[in-house]
């Protein structure tokens, strides 16, 4: 990853989760996560998207391992005592919301910097969980996150290059979920502000600490050329709305092209059109 497990840690000072006293925050917390989770199963539909055969396999193999994430955090909320739950709104925006249109958005909103977000939460709960157990199974599972992000990464980069106005455009979406990441952080103090659980009192900057590594991957990807407190507000909005109406336009010709592909007048790009030219075919093949 384009990240260091340390740039992606936050000091919680000591401060550890109580799996009985701190129940009810870490329902909220889990729920937060099946939410994502579910909703990554929707990746199976990228393979119609996938540009090359090592693509098309990692991503049949991510589709495992999501629902292998599902089943892990109903394990975990099980050992806790919890039950499934509804998602907070934001969550649901950052994950649905803001679901990609495209294989560029999906690499780098989704993959990169939604997964990387998500793994940085990860490993806050690793660090600060009194469970043995839950903990064993979300190391398990923060591997597999490792790999989604790295190839989210190399992915965004790769479909970036000598393509300026895509960078700007995935650029306009991220500051988005930045915007989205800032307020959930200043909901959830308002939620837990008050609560005994010293880990939750510091989750103002742990949310801040959390958009500040996802900030540092925009920047390595090469999507952001400077710090986001360097670019004006005026500038940002812009940047957002930009992203939008790329995507309504975007839309609106999906609509007016449906059609025609349907009648076999406007083909679309897939996998069997390109396969041959694959290098995965003109590799030696080893057993």
């Amino acid at each position: 990853m384009l990240l260091t497990r340390a740039e992606m840690t936050f000091d919680f000072g000591g401060a550890r989760f109580d799996p009985q006293a701190d129940r009810g925050v870490l329902g909220w917390l889990f729920n937060q996560f099946l939410y994502g989770e579910v909703a990554a199963n929707q990746i199976g539909e990228w393979l119609f998207e996938a540009p090359d055969l090592e693509s098309a396999r990692f991503l049949a193999r991510q589709a495992l391992e999501e629902l292998q994430h599902v089943d892990s955090f109903v394990r975990i909320m099980g050992l806790l005592g919890t039950e499934p739950g509804p998602a907070h709104p934001i969550i649901r925006f950052l994950v649905t919301g803001l679901k990609a249109t495209s294989w560029p958005e999906h690499v780098a909103l989704i993959m990169a910097a939604g997964e990387g977000m998500v793994l940085t939460i990860f490993y806050a709960l690793i660090d600060t969980l009194d469970h043995q157990e839950a903990v064993e199974i979300m190391s398990r599972a923060a591997r597999q996150e490792e790999r989604h992000v790295e190839f989210g990464e190399r992915q965004t980069m790769r479909v970036i290059q000598g393509r300026p106005h895509l960078r700007r455009r995935l650029l306009g979406f991220n500051i988005l979920s930045l915007w989205a990441v800032r307020r959930l952080g200043t909901s959830m103090e308002r939620t837990f502000g008050n609560e005994p659980s010293a880990v939750m009192r510091q989750l103002p900057a742990f949310a801040r600490a959390v958009a500040a590594s996802h900030e540092l991957r925009l920047q390595r990807m090469g999507l952001l050329d400077r710090p986001l407190a360097q670019v004006p507000p005026w500038r940002q909005v812009l940047l957002v709305a930009e992203a939008h109406a790329a995507r309504f336009w975007g839309r609106a010709f999906s609509l007016v092209a449906a059609p025609l592909r349907a009648l076999g007048l406007l083909p679309r790009r897939r996998l069997t059109d390109v396969y041959l030219a694959d290098p995965d075919l003109r590799r030696p093949q080893t057993d």
